[in-house]
């Protein structure tokens, strides 16, 4: 995420150390780097220009107070703090008061739309406890009411659609009073993919809009199109007066152009960011947790927060006994996998916490390794899981054959395993983590190297 952008700005960041202090001349030279790397990512020249002179007079009224930092360290402070401005501050409210509460999506055709109403009604009823309704109001793209159907039986949330109705606001309406008759507190409306040039189609999605009166109407733009969704963006609120903005495809080779221009341009704040396809691949979005991987500074508080949405305290205690007597086994590593997984993406987990960001830049780490470790794992007797001492040659190559792949890649597995073991054993004994996140360092940054 943002990866040109950090390496551009780090770079604008590095010809400031070794610097006694700030002064005109150095503070200058940064700015133009730093202006150079918004335009490069994208951002609209005037933005960047404004944000660049906004740094320039906070560096120079403060070159001469904080005595106690580096000018690299200032400078890197003032960004981030400008950054967070630029984004929009504080974050955003997202209103679920209602009976019931309605989301409207709109946005361009192909910006993902759909799969984001999927992801919403998830978040929502998992972490917000809420019961949603999925209502398919696109009656013109083939399969699209197909598509929602399908990920509405992926969550277990209900779908309301009218397999014969084309009037998008009949069906809005419609949903409304089943939501209403079915205990349903929030209902989400995914409507169809519409150009800000076509007037029909925006005329129509302005009619459901004044006529169901939702308490959010979210804009669903596709980061990688860069300044173009922030022109697309303002199009569609002179037109709808949105509530917020959502970023999706924040996993490609985006730029940053349109995370950082839009509450700028449009004045309308970044309420949730999207990445990946997985349903759970959905985030509030905090102006200062953005500033910070932007900067290359990682996202503590959010690896937290989902590490603390999967946290089993007996678990853990039950984890750390079996460590410390080192009997950790493979039925106790399949766990743990597990509880990973639901916190999404490994590398982007990784990115999130300080420093690690560079070291994974360049590891081929795929979630699918999981998927091989589990089968070496399943096709493993339950006496094997308990003990792994038991692993001889012979029962590696009858686990071979029943999970598909052959010795070498057993052994690999089984291998390293041992030496996780081994290391967390020490560790546990207080001996640090720095060898542990060695493990996790080869090819395909996981233990076995599938």
């Amino acid at each position: 995420m943002f990866e040109s952008l950090n390496d551009r700005l780090e770079s604008a960041f590095k010809n400031l150390s070794g610097k006694g202090k700030l002064t005109e001349i150095n503070i200058a030279a940064a700015i133009k780097d730093i202006r150079r790397a918004l335009v490069a990512a994208d951002v609209n020249y005037s933005i960047a220009k404004s944000f660049t002179d906004e740094v320039k007079e906070e560096a120079l009224g403060t070159r001469n107070v904080l005595k106690s930092v580096t000018p690299g360290q200032l400078m890197v402070k003032i960004v981030q703090d400008k950054l967070t401005e630029l984004m929009g501050g504080d974050t955003a409210d997202f209103n679920i008061k209602g009976k019931p509460a309605v989301v409207l999506i709109s946005g361009l055709q192909g910006s993902g739309k759909t799969t984001f109403s999927g992801k919403l009604a998830k978040f929502l009823k998992e972490k917000k406890k809420m019961r949603p309704l999925l209502v398919a109001g696109d009656v013109y793209r083939p399969a699209a009411i197909d598509q929602l159907t399908v990920l509405s039986e992926q969550i277990q949330v209900p779908i309301y659609k009218e397999e014969e109705n084309k009037d998008p606001v009949s069906i809005a309406v419609n949903a409304i009073q089943y939501a209403k008759a079915n205990s349903h507190n929030i209902v989400i409306i995914d409507t169809a993919g519409r150009l800000a040039i076509d007037e029909e189609m925006m005329a129509e999605i302005e009619r459901i809009k004044n006529t169901v009166h939702p308490t959010e109407t979210l804009f669903v733009v596709d980061s990688m199109t860069g300044q173009d969704a922030v022109n697309t963006a303002k199009e569609f609120n002179n037109r709808l007066d949105y509530d917020g903005v959502v970023l999706t495809k924040l996993d490609g080779d985006t730029r940053g152009g349109a995370a950082l221009s839009i509450k700028y341009t449009v004045g309308k704040p970044i309420k949730f960011i999207s990445h990946g396809e997985k349903m759970d691949a959905l985030d509030v979005f905090h102006p200062d947790r953005m500033a910070q991987r932007i900067l290359g500074m990682g996202d503590v508080v959010s690896f937290v927060e989902k590490a603390q949405e999967q946290f089993d305290e007996k678990e853990a205690k039950r984890i750390e006994k079996k460590i410390k007597r080192n009997k950790f086994d493979f039925n106790d590593f399949r766990s743990q996998l597990q509880q990973i997984r639901k916190m999404g993406d490994l590398k982007g987990l990784l990115s999130m916490i300080p420093g690690m960001n560079k070291l994974t830049k360049n590891l081929d780490i795929d979630d699918s390794a999981f998927n091989k470790v589990e089968a070496v794992i399943l096709s493993m007797t339950p006496e094997e899981r308990a003990n792994p001492d038991l692993l001889n040659m012979s029962r590696k190559r009858r686990i071979a054959k029943g999970c598909g792949q052959n010795i070498h890649e057993v052994n690999q597995f089984v291998k390293q395993f041992e030496q996780m073991r081994k290391m967390m054993h020490k560790m546990s004994k207080g001996r640090g983590m720095g060898a542990l996140m060695q493990q996790f360092g080869g090819k395909g940054g996981f233990p076995g190297g599938m």
